[in-house]
């Protein structure tokens, strides 16, 4: 079974977020209608547990970090379904979307950011195979204060677990 797939509109009420100390403003509102998985522009994919569960989602989009299109990488984002936590789907999904990345796009390079106190999001990236770049210090506006992000990222030619 794929472990992601296009979001459907039924999808929808089970992706709402906000029941994570993690999560960034609490509760989104719903979105009207599920989000492209187009991997040219910003999008999203459900995360599927092995029973055909909705788990979650993975996102993205582009950032540049210089003038040339060779200077795009994408920026990926998840976001797991409380009961579907602390079972390795997370890092599943995130190989699973680089993988997508190398194999229908040129970029060189995937990145994801996660709270310096998220260790289970810190620990599940490592999983997937990103590196630890650095701190992005006051990057996130939560709780009613700056916090610092921390950076990973993934090559193209790095060497990535199966």
């Amino acid at each position: 079974m794929a472990l992601l797939r296009p979001q459907r509109a039924g999808d929808l009420p089970l992706l709402t977020g906000g029941q994570s100390p993690f999560d960034e403003f609490g509760p989104r509102s719903p979105r009207p209608a599920p989000a492209p998985a187009e991997l040219d522009g910003a999008g999203a994919l459900t995360v599927v547990d092995d029973a055909g569960e909705v788990a979650g989602e993975v996102t993205w989009l582009w950032r540049h970090w210089g003038p040339t299109a060779g200077s795009r990488c994408l920026m990926i984002g998840i976001w797991l379904r409380p009961g579907h936590r602390g079972r390795g789907l997370g890092s599943r999904a995130q190989r699973e979307l680089v993988d997508l990345a190398f194999r229908h796009t040129t970029t060189n390079r995937v990145e994801a950011g996660t709270d310096v106190e998220n260790l289970a999001e810190q620990r599940a990236l490592e999983a997937a195979g990103f590196r630890r770049e650095g701190v992005l210090r006051g990057a996130q506006w939560r709780d009613g204060t700056y916090r610092d992000n921390l950076l990973y990222a993934v090559l193209r030619h790095d060497a990535r677990p199966t």
